[in-house]
C-alpha cells in the first residue's frame, strides 16, 4: 500500500476492511429508518425497525508481472532497489487500473472485475431508484464527464479484501527465468509477480454523490450555457453535492475529477470577470 499510494491519491483516502466471504463481502445496508411515534399517557408504543437489504460485493484479482533483463540487473549491481525501480511502470499500471475500476468497474460487462461507482449511480430517475437522489445532472450532452464526492469510512464506503487474505499488494520474487521478446525468442531475466485482491463495498449509498452530464466542450470553451463552469457553475453543483451528505463527520469526504476538470476549475477561478 505504501508503494501504491505514492502515485494513487485514492489509496491515501480509501480505508480497507476484511470481507466476511472468501470471495468478497456480504453486507446489510439500511434502506429505511425506524419510525417513532409521539406517545400519550397510558398509550403503548409499537416496535419499529429499520428497513435493510442484503448486498454481496465480490473482489477481483488484479495481477501483473515484471521482467528485467538479467544483464541490465547485474550491470547495476543486482540490487533489489534497481529491480524495484524497473518495476515502477508495472506499479503505475496497477494503480491506474485500480483507480479506473473504482469508478467504472462493471462485473456485468467484465465478470472478473468488481463493480465500481458508475454502475451503482447510473440514473437520475428518482422514481425508479432511491440512489438517483444522489445523482445531480449538469444538463450536458455529447461527450460528458462526472465529478464524484465520496465520504470514505467503515460505515459509509470502503475497500474490501477477501476473508483470510492479506490487504494490499502481494509481491513474489520469482527469481531468474526465461522471458520472451516480441518475436518469441528467449532471454534470461529476473521476474516478479504482483497480485492484489480487492473490491468495493458501499454500505450507505447516501455518502456518495455523482455530478453527472458535465459537457466537456462547454467546460473547455466556457462560452455558452455553461460559460461559468469553472468559476461558478460547477462549484455551485459541488456545494449542492455536499448538501446531499447526511453527516460529513461519518468519514473523510473527498471530491474526485479528471485532470481536465481540475484544470478548468483552476483556470475559471483565476478569471475575475466570471
Amino acid at each position: 500500500a505504501e508503494l501504491l499510494s505514492q502515485s494513487n491519491e485514492i489509496l491515501t483516502d480509501m480505508p480497507w476492511i476484511e470481507g466476511n466471504l472468501p470471495t468478497g463481502h456480504r453486507g446489510s445496508i439500511r434502506t429505511g429508518l425506524p419510525t417513532p411515534i409521539w406517545r400519550k399517557l397510558y398509550q403503548g408504543v409499537p416496535a419499529s425497525k429499520s428497513l435493510r437489504a442484503t448486498v454481496e460485493d465480490a473482489c477481483g484479482m488484479l495481477e501483473d508481472r515484471s521482467e528485467v533483463d538479467k544483464d541490465i540487473v547485474e550491470l547495476n549491481g543486482n540490487t533489489a532497489e534497481f529491480r524495484l525501480s524497473e518495476a515502477q511502470a508495472t506499479l503505475e499500471g496497477i494503480n491506474q487500473t485500480m483507480a479506473e475500476t473504482v469508478i467504472y468497474g462493471d462485473s456485468g460487462l467484465h465478470p472478473e472485475r468488481f463493480n465500481g461507482l458508475a454502475v451503482r449511480y447510473n440514473t437520475i430517475n428518482t422514481s425508479t431508484s432511491e440512489v438517483a437522489k444522489n445523482v445531480i445532472s449538469a444538463g450536458g450532452a455529447g461527450s460528458c464527464t462526472s465529478v464524484w464526492l465520496v465520504v470514505w469510512g467503515p460505515n459509509t464506503i470502503h475497500g474490501i479484501f477477501p476473508k483470510g487474505s492479506t490487504a494490499g499488494l502481494d509481491h513474489k520474487d520469482l527469481g531468474e527465468g526465461d522471458a520472451f521478446d516480441g518475436s518469441g525468442n528467449r532471454y534470461r531475466a529476473y521476474m516478479d509477480l504482483w497480485k492484489w485482491k480487492c473490491g468495493l463495498h458501499v454500505k450507505d449509498w447516501r455518502y456518495v454523490v455523482r455530478i453527472a452530464n458535465i459537457s466537456m466542450s462547454d467546460l473547455l470553451a466556457q462560452n455558452n450555457t455553461q460559460a461559468n463552469t469553472a468559476a461558478t457553475w460547477l462549484p455551485k453543483l459541488m456545494v449542492k453535492a455536499l448538501a446531499r451528505i447526511p453527516f460529513k463527520g461519518m468519514g473523510t469526504p473527498v471530491f474526485y475529477a479528471s485532470r481536465t476538470v481540475k484544470e478548468m476549475l483552476a483556470v475559471g477561478a483565476l478569471d475575475k470577470s466570471q
